[in-house]
Parts: C-alpha cells; structure tokens; sequence
C-alpha cells in the first residue's frame, strides 16, 4: 500500500499512464492524489478526466486554477480562449457527470503530516485555518446559487490581500487565489499575480510564499503543491515539495511517495510551445 501526489497533468494522459505503470499503481491497494491542473493547454484532457474518476475511492483531486476555469467555461459564465484544450470536455457525451464530479473535489487534503494544495498555503494562515477556509470554498462549488455567483466573477487580482472581514465573493475569490494562484507574496501575506518565472528573477520586495516563515504550521507537516513550473521542482526546502516540472511544456510529469519520500518522473511526449 502507497501513496503518491502526482503533479500538474494539464490533459498530458499518455504521461499520466507511463508514470501509473512506473510506480506500479494498483487500484485495490494505492492511493492518488492529484495537486490540481488535471486538465487544459495538454492535448488530451477528456481522457485525464475519465481516467481519475473512473479510479473512485483510490483517487483524490485538489483544485487548480485550469480545473477552477473549466467550470467557468463548463458553464457559460467565461468563454473559452483560443490556446484552451477543453473541447472534447465541452462536446463530451458524459460531459455534465464530469463536470458534477469535478465540482465535488477538494482545494486541500491531509495525509501523514503532509498537506496537499494546488499552490501552496500563505504564510499568514494556520494549517486550522487553511481547512476552514477550503471546507468553504468547497460549499461554494457545491451549493448552486453561490457556485453561480462565484463562477461569474471567477478570476480577479483584488482582494489580494486576506482579511477576516471579506464577504461572498470577495472572499471566496481570495480564497482561491491563494489555494490556485499563489507564487509570490509579501511577508503580509499580499499576492503577486505578475510574475510566473524563476526565483532568481523574482521583484526584490516579494519572496516565494514557501520561503516566508509560517509559525502557525507544525515543522513536521510537509507541504505539497504544483502550478509553479518555472521552479522545475526546485524549492530547496525539504518540507516543500514542488510538483509541477513542466510535462506540458516539454519536461516531466512527477509524483511523490509519501511513503518512502522517493520522486518518480516520466519525460514529456508531447511539446506545448506556448507557455501561458
């Protein structure tokens, strides 16, 4: 029995397989849990979808931003951009039980002094506090008339600072911003949208949010996240694991035993050029 965090798969389901028979996945006694970002910019995301639903119980999905903004489109409430990969979603004869499916997932999970998020946890939260406000979030999707109100005003910069005071959708978007958008922050806490490139070229005034001291999070927890590929996997934290290495872009697909501690990598197949 193991259990592996893969990282951003973005529809790259060819990898998804080669890296499931590398870690030798049987469903009956191993666990998966997806960072978020199964779908979008990669070539086949309907199949990513099928496939982790299709593993019930033996998987589970933390929310990424490209999953957040399936359901906008899923929905009617954005439109779908040019370089999207989601068509065969949007046509798909089991589109609506997939789209139900992905509204039912998480934006943090625990397991074994690990903690799973799409981007990380700001520095400012407590782990308590990290789960009251994703417990949150995941009524939001959960519950029509706010899953409406949320999903038309989806993504926005403001508030990118965090105050217990917000209200509906203030609050729920800055919710997400910090669970899907999260790169940079001050030590406040105050979110950078801006910059998406490695740590050596970051603004002198701000700092990875895993590089600002959390006191309020326990030193024997370890945290897991994805969407920064610019990082290629490279916190130089060791309680900061960094999950995205790029497989869309032409790099690897990743996934960590949280058993054994060991990083199992497939190289990409398929080359996207264009980075968002």
């Amino acid at each position: 029995m193991a259990t592996y965090v893969i990282g951003d798969i973005q529809g790259c389901y060819d990898e998804l397989l080669l890296l499931l028979e590398k870690i030798q996945f049987d469903i009956k006694k191993d666990t998966l849990i997806f960072a978020g970002d199964l779908v979008n910019r990669g070539p086949n995301s309907l199949e990513v979808l099928r496939l982790i639903k299709s593993f019930g119980k033996s998987a589970k999905v933390v929310l990424g931003n490209h999953d957040l903004y399936l359901l906008a489109v899923a929905y009617g409430y954005l439109p779908a951009a040019k370089k999207d990969t989601l068509n065969d979603i949007l046509h798909a004869a089991d589109k609506e039980e997939l789209i139900s499916w992905l509204r039912k997932q998480r934006f943090l999970y625990t397991h074994k002094k690990h903690i799973i998020t799409h981007s990380g946890i700001p520095p400012i939260w407590s782990l308590k506090k990290a789960k009251r406000l994703a417990l949150e979030l995941e009524f939001v999707l959960q519950t029509d008339i706010c899953f409406q109100l949320f999903m038309s005003n989806l993504f926005g910069n403001e508030p990118d600072l965090w105050n217990d005071d917000l209200e509906a959708i203030n609050r729920w978007r800055c919710i997400a911003n910090y669970f899907t958008r999260m790169r940079l922050c001050n030590e406040e806490g105050r979110l950078d949208f801006a910059f998406k490139g490695e740590l050596k070229n970051k603004p002198e005034a701000l700092e990875a949010w895993f590089n600002i001291p959390n006191t309020k999070i326990d030193a024997d927890y370890t945290l897991i996240f994805g969407h920064w590929a610019a990082l290629n996997g490279i916190t130089n934290d060791p309680r900061c694991i960094a999950l995205d290495t790029g497989c869309v872009w032409g790099g690897k697909l990743s996934a960590y035993c949280i058993d054994n501690k060991q990083l199992y990598q497939v190289d990409a197949i398929h080359l996207i050029e264009e980075k968002e």
